[in-house]
Protein backbone atom coordinates (compact mmCIF):
# COMPACT_ATOMS: atom_id res chain seq x y z
CA UNK A 1 0.00 0.00 0.00
CA UNK A 2 2.68 2.58 0.90
CA UNK A 3 4.48 1.87 -2.66
CA UNK A 4 0.40 2.63 -3.87
CA UNK A 5 0.20 5.86 -3.21
CA UNK A 6 3.02 7.78 -4.69
CA UNK A 7 2.29 6.12 -7.57
CA UNK A 8 -0.88 7.26 -7.31
CA UNK A 9 0.10 10.88 -6.54
CA UNK A 10 2.34 10.84 -9.61
CA UNK A 11 -0.62 9.77 -12.08
CA UNK A 12 -2.70 12.61 -10.67
CA UNK A 13 0.17 15.00 -11.51
CA UNK A 14 0.78 13.81 -14.79
CA UNK A 15 -2.96 13.82 -15.64
CA UNK A 16 -3.14 17.63 -14.13
CA UNK A 17 0.01 18.87 -16.17
CA UNK A 18 -1.95 19.69 -19.16
CA UNK A 19 -4.64 21.68 -20.50
CA UNK A 20 -6.58 25.17 -20.47
CA UNK A 21 -7.12 25.84 -16.87
CA UNK A 22 -5.81 29.14 -16.46
CA UNK A 23 -2.42 30.56 -17.03
CA UNK A 24 -1.14 28.70 -13.37
CA UNK A 25 2.33 26.92 -13.37
CA UNK A 26 2.25 23.04 -13.52
CA UNK A 27 4.69 20.28 -12.37
CA UNK A 28 4.43 16.99 -13.66
CA UNK A 29 7.63 14.79 -12.93
CA UNK A 30 10.45 16.62 -13.76
CA UNK A 31 8.54 18.97 -16.53
CA UNK A 32 7.47 22.47 -16.25
CA UNK A 33 5.57 24.49 -18.03
CA UNK A 34 2.36 26.48 -18.19
CA UNK A 35 -1.14 25.46 -18.51
CA UNK A 36 -3.12 27.20 -21.72
CA UNK A 37 -4.63 30.05 -20.64
CA UNK A 38 -7.48 29.87 -23.89
CA UNK A 39 -5.73 32.86 -25.92
CA UNK A 40 -5.90 32.75 -29.46
CA UNK A 41 -3.24 35.29 -30.81
CA UNK A 42 -3.71 36.29 -34.70
CA UNK A 43 -0.88 38.29 -35.96
CA UNK A 44 -1.01 40.41 -39.15
CA UNK A 45 1.07 40.03 -42.02
CA UNK A 46 3.33 42.72 -41.00
CA UNK A 47 3.81 41.21 -37.24
CA UNK A 48 4.12 38.04 -38.33
CA UNK A 49 7.77 35.91 -37.10
CA UNK A 50 9.47 33.89 -38.71
CA UNK A 51 8.68 30.17 -37.91
CA UNK A 52 11.96 28.42 -37.02
CA UNK A 53 13.53 25.79 -38.92
CA UNK A 54 11.84 22.48 -37.75
CA UNK A 55 13.13 18.78 -38.17
CA UNK A 56 13.67 15.52 -36.90
CA UNK A 57 12.26 12.06 -36.74
CA UNK A 58 8.96 11.25 -37.45
CA UNK A 59 7.11 8.43 -35.00
CA UNK A 60 7.69 6.07 -37.64
CA UNK A 61 11.43 7.10 -37.70
CA UNK A 62 11.60 8.52 -41.13
CA UNK A 63 13.38 12.05 -41.03
CA UNK A 64 10.88 15.21 -41.30
CA UNK A 65 12.29 19.08 -42.46
CA UNK A 66 9.63 21.56 -42.66
CA UNK A 67 9.95 23.73 -45.82
CA UNK A 68 7.70 26.76 -46.17
CA UNK A 69 5.37 27.26 -49.19
CA UNK A 70 2.31 25.70 -48.16
CA UNK A 71 -0.20 26.84 -44.94
CA UNK A 72 0.98 25.00 -42.11
CA UNK A 73 -0.36 23.97 -39.17
CA UNK A 74 1.51 22.54 -36.52
CA UNK A 75 0.17 21.12 -33.43
CA UNK A 76 2.00 20.07 -30.14
CA UNK A 77 0.35 17.45 -28.45
CA UNK A 78 1.18 14.49 -25.66
CA UNK A 79 -0.28 11.18 -25.47
CA UNK A 80 -0.93 11.91 -21.36
CA UNK A 81 -2.84 15.13 -22.40
CA UNK A 82 -6.95 14.95 -22.17
CA UNK A 83 -7.48 18.54 -24.05
CA UNK A 84 -4.75 17.00 -26.89
CA UNK A 85 -7.08 13.68 -26.81
CA UNK A 86 -10.45 16.59 -27.29
CA UNK A 87 -8.96 18.14 -30.31
CA UNK A 88 -7.51 15.01 -32.04
CA UNK A 89 -11.44 14.54 -33.99
CA UNK A 90 -11.43 18.13 -35.17
CA UNK A 91 -7.65 18.49 -36.12
CA UNK A 92 -7.81 15.50 -38.56
CA UNK A 93 -11.46 16.62 -39.52
CA UNK A 94 -9.68 19.98 -40.77
CA UNK A 95 -6.76 18.23 -41.94
CA UNK A 96 -8.96 16.17 -44.49
CA UNK A 97 -11.70 19.26 -45.21
CA UNK A 98 -8.18 21.23 -46.63
CA UNK A 99 -5.28 19.06 -47.57
CA UNK A 100 -6.61 19.29 -51.12
CA UNK A 101 -5.73 23.24 -51.23
CA UNK A 102 -2.49 22.51 -49.82
CA UNK A 103 -2.45 23.14 -46.50
CA UNK A 104 -0.09 20.60 -44.58
CA UNK A 105 -0.65 19.15 -40.93
CA UNK A 106 2.26 18.21 -38.43
CA UNK A 107 1.88 17.24 -35.31
CA UNK A 108 4.85 17.70 -32.66
CA UNK A 109 4.25 14.70 -29.80
CA UNK A 110 6.34 16.13 -26.90
CA UNK A 111 6.99 14.13 -23.20
CA UNK A 112 6.12 10.85 -24.52
CA UNK A 113 6.80 7.39 -25.43
CA UNK A 114 7.16 6.56 -29.06
CA UNK A 115 4.59 3.56 -28.26
CA UNK A 116 2.57 5.85 -26.07
CA UNK A 117 2.61 8.28 -28.84
CA UNK A 118 2.15 5.89 -32.14
CA UNK A 119 -0.59 4.09 -30.20
CA UNK A 120 -2.67 7.35 -29.43
CA UNK A 121 -2.66 8.25 -33.24
CA UNK A 122 -3.45 4.92 -34.06
CA UNK A 123 -6.90 6.00 -35.64
CA UNK A 124 -6.94 9.40 -34.69
CA UNK A 125 -4.37 11.16 -36.86
CA UNK A 126 -3.71 10.41 -40.82
CA UNK A 127 -1.23 13.55 -40.55
CA UNK A 128 2.44 12.82 -39.68
CA UNK A 129 3.98 13.35 -36.44
CA UNK A 130 7.31 14.59 -35.64
CA UNK A 131 8.57 12.66 -32.18
CA UNK A 132 10.30 15.22 -29.75
CA UNK A 133 10.43 13.71 -26.25
CA UNK A 134 12.71 16.02 -25.15
CA UNK A 135 11.06 19.25 -26.49
CA UNK A 136 13.64 20.50 -28.91
CA UNK A 137 11.39 21.77 -31.12
CA UNK A 138 8.99 23.28 -29.03
CA UNK A 139 12.36 25.13 -27.84
CA UNK A 140 13.37 26.79 -31.00
CA UNK A 141 10.23 29.21 -31.29
CA UNK A 142 11.56 31.36 -29.29
CA UNK A 143 9.73 34.01 -30.64
CA UNK A 144 6.11 33.43 -30.05
CA UNK A 145 7.18 29.98 -28.07
CA UNK A 146 4.32 27.04 -27.46
CA UNK A 147 4.74 26.44 -24.61
CA UNK A 148 1.29 24.71 -23.50
CA UNK A 149 0.10 21.41 -24.21
CA UNK A 150 -1.98 21.73 -26.43
CA UNK A 151 -0.96 24.56 -28.93
CA UNK A 152 -1.64 25.14 -32.60
CA UNK A 153 0.78 27.31 -35.10
CA UNK A 154 -0.37 27.97 -38.29
CA UNK A 155 2.27 29.04 -40.32
CA UNK A 156 1.72 31.05 -43.30
CA UNK A 157 3.29 30.02 -47.22
CA UNK A 158 6.38 32.51 -46.26
CA UNK A 159 7.36 30.44 -43.26
CA UNK A 160 5.84 33.00 -40.95
CA UNK A 161 3.63 32.37 -37.80
CA UNK A 162 0.35 33.63 -38.39
CA UNK A 163 -1.55 32.30 -35.22
CA UNK A 164 -1.12 30.96 -31.99
CA UNK A 165 -4.06 28.70 -30.33
CA UNK A 166 -3.17 27.99 -26.53
CA UNK A 167 -6.12 26.04 -25.65
CA UNK A 168 -7.34 22.82 -27.37
CA UNK A 169 -8.77 23.82 -30.77
CA UNK A 170 -12.25 23.32 -32.50
CA UNK A 171 -13.19 22.46 -36.10
CA UNK A 172 -14.92 25.61 -36.79
CA UNK A 173 -12.38 27.70 -34.82
CA UNK A 174 -9.88 26.65 -37.02
CA UNK A 175 -11.13 26.69 -40.47
CA UNK A 176 -11.96 30.38 -39.20
CA UNK A 177 -8.56 30.96 -38.31
CA UNK A 178 -7.21 28.94 -41.27
CA UNK A 179 -9.30 29.80 -44.61
CA UNK A 180 -7.77 33.72 -44.56
CA UNK A 181 -4.25 32.52 -44.55
CA UNK A 182 -4.64 30.17 -47.04
CA UNK A 183 -6.49 32.94 -49.51
CA UNK A 184 -3.44 34.95 -49.25
CA UNK A 185 -1.45 35.69 -51.97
Amino acid sequence: MKRVIPLVAVALLALAGCGDSGDAQKVTGQQRFVAGDGTTSVFGVAERKKAPAVAGKLLDDAGYTFTPGKVTVLNFWASWCAPCREEADDLEAVYQATKGSGVDFLGVDIRDGRDEAKNFVAGRFTYPSLFDPAGKVALKFRDVPPNTIPATFVIDRQGRIAVVIRKSVERDELRKLLDPIVAEQ
